[in-house]
């Protein structure tokens, strides 16, 4: 029954147009007869067009049929449609012409019948269909309440932008115009919009069309160049929209029209990042993988890029219930918290921990939990030791007894020359991996970056929370700066980084040039339309000024991938740890800072506090 409906619904699909095609030919074969003979047909040449008629309507169906012309499966006017109607009729006219080469007298039809109707036929059909795909798409473009939009790009991908946006009905946006600096594009045509000028033209493009939306629609557009497209938008009056990852289109989860007003993470810190594909897919696909700290930002991207690489078994570890939840419900499309990929366990729990671990038996762990905010670990610096140096070790205790294979901690770029609790918490934990690495010899790698945008408690949307109070927005110092890059482009090179790192190394990120943060606060505050004021409130307690990528004891090159350097860090065993000098060291230091805390100058808390000993070893 299912089948006779779907049969009905192809054949009235198709029906109109095989009417027209068959029209077309029973117009063209006496046409070309009255044109062969001088626009007269002779009495004696009627039962002969009537053959060659019918033989040419019945093998246009045949051949429609083999070449599905006529099965509904070619969009109106398409390239495909036309090349499957180019084979159709030509295997239509030499189906019917040669016979016509030796008998055609014989019926009373010339030989050059089929020469002459063929390009009249196959000119008429291919017309008819275009069409109707030009009152079809008429038909389906936005009203006149969406917006009129600039397209930046004409390339594939703007293309493919304009006719989307031509073709929906419902679409928000209207092409009027498209804006590419190339010069030989200038007055091009993509599906009838034209290249208006570059991005020096653009004011006057916004007063020829009086547009009110840019939207980029270029695939590999960096931080650098929507920074130069916005500023230049901004001055024109227009809002900038962004399309989504490339990378997302391809893989189904977004559509080129799912557009979204440009973000700071857009103009800070975007990367376009070449992966090797066939070294991730080696030693992720097919492997029992566990990221510790899944449910935080870091986390939880980490487990979203790995789930794409169909790992046998994905574990996804948090001390976070709700955490727990949410990455479930971005991994795996629900958050039922009854299935065994989402542990709810601390990794303070060594107990626990190498309990775990014995049970999975993980192949691949990326650590990623710890504690990260400076100014809270200051304040309470035994924390840090249980979370950052404790738990760190618990995990690679665990991870060793399992016979883990890769294990990649996630560090920070506070560990290089590192001057504050976070900054040395995460050093060890360098350290330790290193030495899990030579007791091991396996791959225990660390990989060390600066600040993500949009991670939970970050700057961004610290910064967006004050702007929607109305401030004011605070800032420590007006010169300080930090490096940056979004979450979803840190975590695929920590992955590559996985891919690529050799034991005992700590892999570097590239994270571009860094970043003012007063620079941030007034684009933000730009963007937001709002009048903010901003404080500054003088650099934190061991808060530095610059921070590093890489220790001043360190020689770092890349090696393999251009946006990640190889370093090496001196391994620190866990037998030399020792807590009571870790915790009598950040006393003095925090009474030191609370004694000169009124007469400290803005500025002086960024000079390293000197070295940290652990059982006579230095930390640095």
């Amino acid at each position: 029954m299912i089948r006779t409906l779907y049969l009905r619904g192809r054949i009235a699909q198709v029906a109109p147009q095989v009417a027209v095609d068959l029209i077309v030919w029973a117009i063209a074969v006496p046409l070309a007869v009255w044109l062969r003979f001088e626009f007269r047909i002779p009495a004696a040449n009627n039962l002969g067009i009537v053959v060659v008629m019918a033989a040419t309507l019945l093998l246009q169906v045949v051949f429609g049929l083999l070449f599905s012309l006529y099965r509904g499966r070619y969009s109106y006017g398409s390239f495909d449609e036309v090349v499957g109607l180019t084979s159709t009729v030509a295997a239509t006219a030499v189906a019917v012409g040669v016979p016509m080469l030796f008998w055609g007298p014989l019926v009373g039809a010339p030989r050059s019948t089929m020469l002459i109707a063929t390009p009249i036929a196959f000119v008429a059909m291919a017309a008819s269909r275009y069409l109707k795909r030009l009152a079809l798409e008429r038909g389906q473009r936005p009203g006149e309440h969406a917006h009129a939009t600039l397209v930046y790009g004409a390339g594939a991908v703007g293309s493919q932008l304009v006719r989307s946006m031509r073709t929906d009905p419902e679409s928000a946006f209207r092409a009027v115009g498209i804006v590419d600096d190339a010069p030989q594009l200038r007055g091009a045509i993509r599906h009838g919009v034209p290249v208006l000028g570059s991005l020096e033209d653009l004011e006057d493009v916004v007063e020829r069309t009086d547009a009110t939306h840019l939207v980029v629609a270029i695939a590999r557009a960096d931080a650098a160049f929507l920074r130069q497209v916005n500023d230049r938008a901004m001055q024109c009056g227009l809002q900038v929209l962004v399309m989504p990852p490339f990378s997302d289109v391809l893989a189904g989860r977004r559509q080129v029209k799912d557009l979204r007003s440009i973000s700071i993470e857009d103009i800070v810190g975007r990367h376009p990042v070449d992966t090797d594909v066939a070294s991730i897919a080696g030693y992720l696909r097919g492997r029992r993988v566990l990221v510790t700290g899944a449910g935080g930002s870091i986390g939880a991207e980490l487990c979203r890029q790995v789930a794409d690489w169909e790992p046998s078994e994905l574990i996804m570890l948090d001390r976070d219930e709700s955490a727990l939840q949410q990455v479930q419900l971005l991994v795996h499309g629900h958050g039922l918290l009854s299935t065994p990929e989402v542990v709810l366990a601390d990794i303070r729990d060594a107990e626990t921990i190498v309990s775990l671990f014995r049970e999975r038996q993980p192949e691949v762990v990326f650590h990623a939990a710890a504690l990260k905010h400076l100014p809270m670990l200051e304040q309470y610096p035994a924390e840090a030791w249980k979370t950052n140096v404790v738990g760190s070790l618990n995990v690679l205790r665990a991870a060793e007894a399992a016979g883990v294979e890769t294990f990649v901690n996630i560090s920070t770029d506070k560990a290089a020359n590192p001057t504050s609790v976070l900054g040395h918490s995460k050093r060890v934990a360098e350290r330790l991996t290193a030495s899990f690495a030579d007791s091991t010899k396996m791959r225990y790698l660390s990989v060390r970056f600066g600040n993500v945008l949009g991670s939970r408690g970050s700057m961004v949307p610290t910064f967006a929370s004050l702007i929607d109070a109305g401030g004011p927005l605070t800032v420590t110092h007006p010169d300080i700066t930090r490096y940056f890059m979004s979450i979803p482009e840190a975590c695929q090179l920590v992955i590559q980084a996985g891919a690529i790192g050799s034991p005992a190394e700590v892999l570097i990120l590239d994270m571009g040039e860094p970043v003012r943060i007063l620079d941030i606060a007034k684009r933000m505050i730009s963007m937001s339309g709002k009048r903010i004021e901003i404080v500054f409130t003088g650099l934190r307690p061991h808060e530095k000024l610059h921070e590093d990528l890489v220790s001043v004891d360190e020689a770092a090159q890349s090696m393999v991938h251009p946006k990640i350097s190889h370093a090496t860090v001196p391994p620190l065993a866990p037998e030399d740890l020792d807590r009571q000098r870790w915790d009598s060291h950040w006393r003095r230091e925090h009474s030191a800072d609370v004694a000169h805390e009124q007469t400290e100058v803005l500025g002086s808390a960024t000079a390293p506090i000197g070295p940290l000993f652990v059982n006579g070893l230095p930390v640095r």
